[in-house]
């Protein structure tokens, strides 16, 4: 199964400002906010695990029924190299077994995307 989502990255920005860490402490893990804050590009690498936290939701609903949160889908960056995502739910592991979540974020200047494939 397959998710998409695209989110321009001042509605991330905007978000940031008006509420700050209440923000990102409840849609990001603690490794997502060490791993975007180290970066150069702060809003952009946010905006991008926002986008692939949807799609991971978007594909996850559609093959499996349910509904995780933001903050049970872990997008772990690795420079330079593709993200993994990790599910931090344990009911999630027998589903999942056998499978892979594959997922590609691509980020610009004004948006960023990513797409997500349950296999």
């Amino acid at each position: 199964m397959i998710g998409i989502d695209i989110v321009q990255n001042s509605r991330i920005e905007a978000a940031l400002e008006r509420f700050g860490d209440r923000f990102l402490k409840r849609v990001f893990t603690e490794k997502e906010l060490e791993y975007c804050l180290s970066q150069e590009a702060k809003i952009p690498c946010l905006s991008a695990r926002w986008a692939c936290k949807e799609a991971v939701l978007k594909a996850f609903y559609k093959e499996f029924g349910i509904l995780l949160r933001f903050r049970e889908i872990e997008v772990i960056g690795n420079r330079g190299k593709p993200a993994k995502v990790i599910i931090k739910r344990e009911d999630i592991n027998d589903i999942l077994k056998g499978r892979h979540i594959e997922v590609s974020l691509s980020h610009e200047k004004d948006y960023s995307t990513a797409v997500a494939l349950i296999r």
